[in-house]
């Protein structure tokens, strides 16, 4: 086997481990790619191929080799992590263009389990919004490249889905990893708080945000997830039969599962039913207030992350949102709101062991530019077709997003599944259950 790109990170990890591939002809595979792919999806803000290659010849020269669970594998990472020799833009003209010193710890991890970073991916201006544009690109959904590859960690899920990096590190503060996952047909997982290190922006959105991975099959989202925690998931051998609520209701009044999405939790469900466990339909009691703090909370950590920076070089949208989120900043800080959200849900789980209900309401809009429209046309864009994300963060619940299905554009379709603080190990079963009986093809068909 020559041509690596599109196999998965344990393959690819396995054979330079075992000498039956180098990391440069590795890295090679997905630089040739990324080459011929990229200029049509926009994953890539910048493409580091000579020190990609170089930092492949050194992970190759390892005398831990044999033992590096990423051995070689390449990696991208979303545009607001530290990556070192490179500047961290965050999708924005206002950022300064200055290198950055050292590796955010995560990256630091990911290199020092043996993978290479081979480029930066795009991200929505301050990592804001659901779509993927700005002045450094537009990310499509290479399953629909007319679609917006959704966001913030659009760039990051379009590398993976295009086959141009077997996994991406991403993060999550709205849904930033779970909506772009499930737009492009990708496995993720929105750790709960604590469990991998955050230090996103200047604040972690108030520590609703969590940084995860990208990746095309169970297995390697459980790898990467593995490396990022720096800590085996606890393992649970035999699960026995899990009490699973099925849910289609909304967490925002007015916005409904479209047909795709709520037929995909319903046949979920059938297939939970099927490997033993006790599915029943069951909706979460979301606090009416719940829309109305979330916007609060996602307007108050923009303002931080925007409080610095010349607001002239903004974008409208993300002036609007900033200033929006000013007066609140104060009172979002306390974590009063918060603890009401999971004060109000933590019974329903002592009910539930795990909340099934769609990934996203409807697919994404179309491919554009969203960063030169206004802030209420991206607001209410983004807010209807992304409703079912925001409560896990609100709680610092883990959640987890799998491909099931496919919409009628043949783009893949959806599910989430939701736990308790813990739950990272349950859910990624869950996930391996629904793959192995219903299996995805893993990588769009942009060649």
């Amino acid at each position: 086997m020559t041509d690596w790109a599109g196999r998965t990170a344990a393959e690819i990890a396995a054979a330079v481990r075992g000498r039956r591939a180098t990391p440069r002809e590795v890295a090679q595979a997905h630089l040739d790619r990324i080459a011929r792919l990229d200029g049509r999806i926009g994953a890539f803000r910048r493409v580091r191929a000579e020190a990609a290659l170089a930092e492949a010849d050194e992970v190759g020269a390892r005398s831990d080799l044999t033992g590096l669970p990423l051995a070689g594998v390449p990696v991208a990472v979303k545009d607001n992590l530290a990556v070192r020799g490179e500047s961290v833009r965050v999708g924005s003209a206002a950022t300064p263009d200055t290198p950055a010193g050292a590796d955010h710890v995560t990256v630091a991890r990911l290199r020092a389990a043996g993978a290479v970073v081979v480029g930066l991916t795009n991200v929505p201006e301050l990592c804001v919004f659901g779509t993927t544009e700005g002045v450094h690109g537009t990310a499509r959904n290479p399953w629909d490249p007319a679609r917006s590859a959704g966001g913030s960690s659009g760039g990051s899920a379009a590398a993976v889905a295009a086959g141009m990096v077997p996994l991406a590190l991403g993060n999550d503060g709205m849904g930033s990893l779970r909506i772009p996952a499930a737009n492009c047909g990708l496995v993720t997982v929105k750790p709960g708080h604590g469990v991998v290190p955050a230090g996103i922006g200047e604040g972690d959105w108030f520590g609703l945000a969590e940084n995860g991975p990208l990746a095309t099959t169970v297995e390697d989202a459980r790898l990467m997830l593995t490396v990022l925690a720096d800590a085996a998931l606890p393992s649970r051998e035999d699960p026995g039969s899990l009490r699973i609520a099925a849910s289609l209701r909304s967490p925002l009044a007015g916005v409904g599962a479209s047909r795709p999405y709520a037929g995909a939790v319903r046949e979920a469900a059938g297939v939970l039913m099927r490997a033993g466990h006790q599915v029943r339909r069951a909706d979460p009691p979301y606090p009416a207030s719940l829309s109305t703090s979330a916007l609060v909370h996602w307007a108050a950590g923009t303002s931080v992350d925007a409080r610095d920076l010349d607001r002239r070089l903004l974008a409208r949208r993300t002036r609007v949102h900033a200033a929006l989120g000013r007066p609140f900043v104060a009172r979002v800080r306390t974590g009063a709101a918060r603890e009401r959200v999971r004060a109000r849900l933590e019974p329903f789980f002592d009910a539930y062991d795990v909340l099934l209900t769609p990934a996203l309401a409807r697919r994404s809009p179309e491919a554009g530019p969203w960063h030169e429209r206004g802030w209420l046309r991206n607001v209410v864009v983004n807010s209807s077709y992304t409703p079912f994300t925001p409560p896990w963060n609100m709680t610092g619940w883990p959640a987890l997003v799998v491909p099931f299905g496919t919409l009628p554009s043949g783009a893949p379709c959806a599910v989430q599944l939701v736990g308790l603080p813990g739950a990272e190990a349950t859910l990624l079963e869950l996930a391996g259950r629904i793959e192995e009986l219903r299996p995805w093809r893993r990588t769009a068909p942009t060649a």
